[in-house]
């Protein structure tokens, strides 16, 4: 996988435009003058979560002696069910909701964020070539940095784009993804019957 492709991989996979609705109902009753610091401050425990998961994900896998095609399996399952969720999302949105007044780490952060299908992710780039971990951190921060454009606009990008504009792009996310998942269960699913195979 390109540096490019992880990128645009993990920014499908923290969903931004999908997550506007969810940071705005969460802001709602955080004082205006607090949004933008609020916003700022789980982004930056977002990447700090993501990068610990990089750099440390591969010695976590070897600690319980998982295969590179097993983790990729299960990361395109997981990344489908984000993407089917994407299309076809339950009614509190893809991750949930909570009405604290000012959000802490859950649920801006983790999981709207870093959740369990990015963490999953950039695990898997880690493990799937450890000499490229400075592509991955490129790939990562791109997406990152974009997500978090699009999230501090998030009031601006509602009001011009309305809520069925922002509902149309995060379909089209999710069909994006859906077709990744697909494609990195079945590249996993070929090396896995080749190594199977020369045993």
């Amino acid at each position: 996988m390109s540096t490019l492709s992880a990128g645009v991989l993990l920014f499908l996979i923290m969903d931004p435009m999908g997550n506007i609705p969810l940071f705005l109902s969460v802001l709602k009753t955080v004082p205006a003058e607090r949004r933008m610091f609020v916003i700022v401050r789980e982004m930056l425990i977002a990447l700090i979560t993501l990068f610990a998961f990089l750099f440390g994900g591969q010695y976590l896998l070897d600690l319980m002696h998982l295969k590179q095609e097993s983790v990729s399996i299960a990361g395109g399952i997981i990344l489908f069910i984000i993407g089917v969720r994407m299309i076809f999302p339950p009614q509190h949105g893809i991750f949930g909701n909570d009405e604290d007044a000012e959000p802490f780490i859950v649920p801006l952060a983790i999981p709207a964020v870093a959740g369990p299908s990015t963490i999953a992710a950039v695990m898997l780039l880690a493990n799937s070539d450890p000499g490229r971990t400075v592509d991955w951190s490129v790939a990562l921060l791109v997406a990152w940095l974009l997500t978090s454009l699009i999230l501090l606009s998030s009031t601006f990008l509602f009001r011009i784009l309305g809520a069925r504009v922002l509902t149309a792009m995060e379909r089209l996310m999710g069909m994006l993804l859906v077709a990744l998942s697909v494609q990195m269960f079945l590249d996993a699913l070929v090396a896995y019957v080749k190594l199977a195979g020369a045993h």
